[in-house]
């Protein structure tokens, strides 16, 4: 299955329903975990010569494309797994990395999207967002932080932006992680039971379980007002983390090769250079 395939299967559409989507599936995928792993370090020789001839181009002022990633997804369901066995595998100088915590007192006085703006990479980048500005219409809608008209006009502010966004040369791939409330569970216990991955766990995690179901409803109304034409939303099933890091790892594939970047044509006579290097 090619990649382009992947990000149809995986795409949201119109009628799209996250309740019908089962967090233990493999959609589009035949093979076993050690299928999935022979196969994300096959895909990761591709991922890496895309991204470095992106990269390239950029240096020389051949391209304005970029790719931006953004993960969301409930605590545990392995958006750092994702930046570490996929986007950790390509060249770290092409890659941008912001994890988005909660906005600080100086963020706050600005528009939700000022500090998002100001972190979306530059050309010839994979810009990967660890949460983002959907933490705005998600916890922001569950725990009330906003009122329902604000809520409403960010969900009309994200369309414009990401449009603008995408028009400019960015190719957005917006990723939820589906994990279900039992794999959280017990990788939430994992971390309570191993002191090495005690530094992982958040109390807080736990209270926001409790809101598991208007988390769904927040993301599932989410994804009917902001999957559009130039950034759609994509749901990877994640009970299985090779998997979502497999299917990650493929949606970055279809995103570059539509880019198609190359590699610039040297801007010097090549064999003039080889015969002075030569007699050097």
């Amino acid at each position: 299955m090619t990649a382009h395939e992947w990000a149809k299967i995986l795409r949201v559409g119109e009628g799209f329903q996250l309740s019908e989507v089962d967090p233990r599936s493999t959609p589009g995928y035949s093979g076993a975990k050690a299928d999935g792993k022979r196969d994300l370090a096959t895909g990761l020789d591709e991922l890496n010569e895309l991204q470095e001839r992106l990269f390239a181009e950029s240096r020389v002022g051949a391209t304005q494309d970029s790719v931006l990633l953004i993960l969301q997804a409930m605590d545990s369901a392995g958006k750092g797994g994702i930046v570490r066995h996929v986007v950790g595998g390509v060249d770290p100088q092409g890659v941008a990395l912001t994890a988005f915590k909660a906005p600080t007192d100086g963020e706050r006085r600005h528009d939700f999207l000022w500090r998002i703006e100001r972190r979306l990479p530059e050309p010839g980048f994979i810009g990967v967002f660890d949460r983002s500005h959907y933490e705005d219409v998600l916890i922001g809608r569950v725990r009330s932080l906003a009122s329902a008209e604000e809520i409403e006009r960010r969900y009309d502010a994200i369309n414009a932006f990401e449009a603008e966004v995408a028009a400019a040369g960015t190719r957005i791939v917006k990723v939820m992680l589906h994990i279900s409330p039992e794999e959280q569970k017990a990788r939430l216990m994992e971390r309570l039971e191993r002191p090495d991955k005690h530094w992982k766990f958040n109390p807080g995690d736990v209270d926001e379980r409790m809101l598991w179901d208007q988390y769904m409803a927040a993301y599932q109304t989410a994804f009917e007002r902001t999957s559009t034409a130039q950034a759609p939303w994509h749901v990877v099933p994640a009970d299985h983390k090779w998997y979502a890091r497999l299917a990650v790892q493929e949606l970055l594939l279809d995103a570059l090769q539509q880019i198609d970047p190359q590699w610039p044509a040297a801007d010097f006579d090549v064999e003039a250079e080889k015969k002075r290097l030569a007699a050097s």
